[in-house]
């Protein structure tokens, strides 16, 4: 199959070395599908590739062989401007996202615009019983909601989903790590409890007290807490 311009462009930049030390941090994915391309390549690239002909087509031509192809479809929802478009691109996309790099990722600003609508989505894409929808879902409630738009119901609906997959897990641990450096008092209830799942209650504490923001007194407090 004829490669096209963004592929050409990857190999051109491709980094063996890293992509095997790349491929041994992303197990969900073949090896094959990663080409090697480091975060600050890809993030001038899409500079160049906004301007091609085939960059409309690109956002819609659903799935890409490569993983790099994915890091940039998440690095070109990022840079949406309008809120109904980015949620449309996002609901196209996050169907074929299968690894945590590219979920964590996707980070777009702009639709903290309309918290309410953006709330309504995030609840939708965290109750999803596909693992890296849900882990995305998880990501925002951490990245734009433990701040000033904290509300305590966010954590019931972070502590309440249930999943045995390790990624979804993972992100429930690293949602209340940081929550209880940011929100301690309506967070640690959920530890003292035991309102979260193993996994993530044994991972919540070690994410935790390997936290600069938590204070000396909280880490002996959080290792009595271990389950």
């Amino acid at each position: 199959m004829k490669q096209t311009w963004l592929q050409k462009q990857l190999f051109i930049q491709q980094d063996q070395i890293f992509q095997t030390f790349q491929a041994r941090l992303i197990p969900t994915i073949k090896e094959k599908t990663i080409i090697g391309v480091r975060m600050p390549v890809l993030r001038n690239l899409i500079k160049d590739f906004e301007k091609t002909k085939e960059y409309p087509h690109f956002l819609i031509n659903l799935p890409h062989t490569y993983f790099e192809e994915n890091m940039i479809h998440a690095l070109a929802i990022n840079r949406i401007k309008d809120i109904e478009a980015c949620i449309e691109a996002l609901e196209a996309f996050l169907p074929y996202v299968d690894n945590w790099a590219v979920c964590d990722c996707l980070a777009p600003k702009v639709l903290c615009k309309n918290r309410t609508l953006f709330l309504i989505h995030i609840k939708k894409w965290l109750n999803d019983s596909r693992p890296f929808v849900a882990r995305f879902g998880i990501g925002m409630l951490m990245k734009y909601y433990l701040d000033d738009d904290f509300d305590s119901k966010f954590l019931k609906w972070v502590a309440s989903k249930q999943s045995e997959d390790y990624y979804v897990n993972m992100m429930i641990a690293w949602y209340f790590a940081t929550a209880l450096a940011k929100q301690n008092k309506a967070s640690i209830p959920y530890l003292e409890k035991k309102k979260l799942p193993i996994q993530a209650h044994n991972k919540t504490i070690q994410k935790a007290i390997e936290s600069y923001r938590i204070t000396p007194e909280q880490k002996d407090y959080l290792r009595t807490l271990k389950l």
